[in-house]
């Protein structure tokens, strides 16, 4: 079999705190997807050729761009903004759910131009970076980025503008999310995030993480290390 092309593609975890804990938003793919059938994940997916022409109302901050700009593919040059706003993007096709400031938005995707809001990424934050291995049906270079549900424009469980990519969409206590039957990858994501998360409080602002793990699969032998 032919090895897929590897494409770019971004994850949005939302983080909701609260006093019964945090939890994050998972839903479920379907039964007969070509990639990780049945499986509880985080919204996300490839980077689409009109992402980096997407206006956004702010970009991730510098030191997330930098990080994002980190360890390139062989001949591919990553465009943090278009990685970014598929993010965004994705977000709001399969749950609903914007991310903005109100701005002068004409932007196609559902819910912001009607809502007169801009995308807004400056809440992001990259924490974790993983290609897929070869043999796949399909094979992703995945960023992996964390935001605060507060962030959310709207009501936080207003799924009525979501697509039917994923089912199931809901609020998942971050201590029971790993119970799910999810892709080895997600388990590794979640262990991440719940240690990000136990150095704050409640109400502080999400932080940088110190280093952002990379899972590199893009040639035949795996490679895992830290983008500082």
């Amino acid at each position: 079999m032919t090895d897929q092309p590897i494409r770019d593609a971004a994850t949005m975890i939302l983080l909701r705190r609260g006093s019964e804990g945090p939890s994050v938003l998972m839903g479920m793919r379907g039964a007969k997807a070509a990639f990780m059938p049945s499986k509880y994940v985080f919204p996300g997916g490839a980077v689409d050729p009109d992402d980096g022409a997407a206006p956004l109302a702010a970009m991730p901050s510098p030191e997330n761009v930098a990080r994002i700009m980190s360890e390139p593919r062989d001949g591919v040059t990553v465009s943090p903004g278009a990685i970014a706003a598929a993010g965004l993007r994705e977000l709001v096709e399969e749950t609903g759910l914007m991310i903005g400031k109100p701005g002068d938005s004409r932007n196609p995707w559902p819910g912001y131009g009607d809502s007169g809001l801009l995308p807004d990424a400056s809440q992001m934050h990259y924490i974790f970076r993983a290609i897929t291995p070869p043999g796949r049906p399909r094979r992703f270079d995945a960023y992996f980025f964390l935001a605060d549900a507060d962030q959310i424009t709207g009501d936080r469980d207003d799924f009525s503008r979501a697509c039917d990519e994923l089912s199931h969409l809901h609020w998942v206590p971050l201590a029971k999310a790993r119970a799910l039957d999810l892709p080895f990858i997600t388990e590794v994501v979640l262990a991440e995030v719940a240690q990000l998360v136990a150095t704050v409080g409640p109400h502080d602002p999400l932080p940088l993480p110190r280093t952002v793990p990379f899972f590199d699969n893009r040639g035949p032998v795996p490679r895992f290390s830290q983008i500082a």
